[in-house]
């Protein structure tokens, strides 16, 4: 593993841990929606699927404006992410509001996982004066941003009270 001794090394081992987060999210999601009782939030899960491999089409321009090749590294905080959802799957097999209440529990998990990373990375793009990258960059955080307002939104309207009247 290569050291990091500036801004811009840190900058680029980031960038390749949310690539790498982004690649696994797309695999998870398709898993998430299948899980998934209620339409809504299957229908948010597929939705944020297309947004993600959108995502990952942007983060490969911005590895391109850097004159690198895109890839990634391991990230182990979406692996013990991902895997905490794929346990919740297994303690409730069967769909349920409560196996719902969980999936949105976990999605906003990640969601908030790549807010962080995301803001991260502006900031630091920003401060290297690279506008473009920046660009890139608010797009998806701009896209992450929403999708948690919509599991929210979907948590408190529906998710949430229905699995609290299922127990």
């Amino acid at each position: 593993m290569p050291s990091i001794k500036s801004i811009d090394d840190l900058f680029l081992h980031t960038l390749k841990d949310v690539y790498y987060a982004e690649r696994q999210i797309l695999k998870a999601l398709p898993k998430m929606a299948r899980a998934a009782q209620d339409p809504a939030l299957r229908d948010s899960f597929q939705l944020h699927r297309d947004q993600t491999q959108e995502q990952i089409e942007r983060l490969q321009q911005v590895f391109e404006q850097l004159g690198k090749r895109p890839q990634g590294v391991t990230c182990e905080a979406i692996n013990g992410l991902i895997e905490e959802c794929e346990e919740l799957l297994e303690m409730a097999p069967q769909p349920t509001p409560v196996r719902d209440a969980g999936l949105v529990a976990s999605a906003q998990a990640i969601e908030h996982y790549e807010i962080a990373r995301y803001g991260t990375l502006i900031a630091w793009a920003r401060g290297a004066g690279q506008k473009d990258v920046v660009a890139l960059l608010e797009a998806t955080l701009a896209e992450e941003k929403q999708t948690d307002a919509l599991l929210t939104e979907m948590a408190e309207r529906s998710t949430n009270p229905e699995a609290r009247g299922a127990a």
